[in-house]
């Protein structure tokens, strides 16, 4: 029996994807390790996945190596889906050394217990933020030199650079998908769309970092663990993809579009001091994965959005 060890699924993009895969693979085991920060909570897995027979939850750091090899050892893992990740830029630049510590040696400790326990596959979940950014014009490709701006992305890019390097080093079989900005539902509310939602629910000025130009491609989550699961269980072994939304839109344009949606007027928005090293664009081609594996993404932003707002409202009313 496969059994995937998938790290920190009471995050965002992890909890959307144990919810959805593990009631659609009962044959296969889902193990969640997970420290719960204060970003990563239970209830952001499904009662009925809780309940289920083929997952698992572990409570533990990815640090403390002696009780990571502990889950190994009882739960005798196939593969690994590397999820866990701290990922708040405004917060990597407060305290570099701890995203270096979570992103970069969780990594290496899984990397040594997946060689240590002959695992199969080792997926690492990546940002397309290990570019750095790119001019109006243009994308970022598989191949685009890695250039990161902030210590997140940094991290994210070394981490990256260690599991390549165990591939060619110790022959491990990996894949790393790269995934343009996520949203909709358990998404953690000091990330833009639920903090802006949050605060026009409480009638609250919205921040915008210097003139709202800074673009993003918005990719619905949802999509983003149907493109994972693809490569994971697809993909050949060394392969890097892409993962894009096809939603390019200013930090500004998602402001006016929060704003329309939830009947408030532009005398919410104010403006801020820029982040340090705030980076311009992120844009990818996604020719490689569309064509190899993937379909496009089903839902468009002036979809998912609406949804995306009725979920917090709900939630938080």
């Amino acid at each position: 029996m496969k059994k995937i060890i998938v790290t920190w699924c009471a995050g965002f993009i992890g909890s959307n994807f144990v919810n959805k895969y593990v009631m659609l693979c009962p044959d296969i085991v889902f193990i969640n390790v997970d420290c719960l920060t204060y970003a990563w909570k239970l209830e952001n897995i499904s009662e009925q996945v809780k309940s289920a027979p083929n997952y698992f939850f572990e409570k533990v750091d990815i640090r403390d190596v002696a009780a990571l090899e502990d889950v190994f050892k009882r739960h005798a893992p196939t593969d690994i889906i590397h999820f866990a990740a701290e990922s708040h830029v405004d917060n990597s630049i407060k305290n570099p050394k701890l995203f270096t510590e979570t992103n970069v040696l969780w990594t290496q400790n899984l990397l040594d217990l997946y060689r240590k326990y002959g695992l199969q596959r080792f997926h690492q979940i990546s940002t397309d933020e290990v570019y750095g950014d790119i001019p109006n014009t243009g994308f970022f490709l598989e191949t685009t030199p890695l250039n990161p701006s902030s210590p997140y992305s940094a991290s994210k890019t070394a981490a990256d650079l260690l599991v390549k390097a165990y591939g060619r080093t110790f022959k491990i079989d990996f894949v790393i998908t790269r995934c343009s900005n996520n949203y909709w539902p358990n998404q953690d509310n000091e990330k833009l769309i639920p903090h802006f939602i949050n605060l026009l629910q409480q009638n609250k000025q919205l921040t915008v970092y210097w003139d709202g130009s800074n673009i993003r491609d918005w990719l619905f989550v949802e999509d983003h663990c149907d493109a994972i699961w693809e490569v994971f269980t697809k993909a050949k072994t060394w392969s890097i993809y892409n993962i894009w939304g096809n939603n390019e839109y200013s930090n500004l344009e998602i402001t006016k579009i929060l704003l329309k949606e939830m009947w408030k007027d532009e005398s919410f928005i104010g403006f801020v001091a820029d982040r340090p090293g705030h980076d311009k664009r992120y844009a990818i081609d996604a020719s490689k994965i569309k064509n190899e594996l993937w379909r496009e993404p089903k839902i468009k932003f002036d979809e998912g959005i609406k949804t995306t707002i009725a979920f917090y409202l709900n939630n938080w009313l």
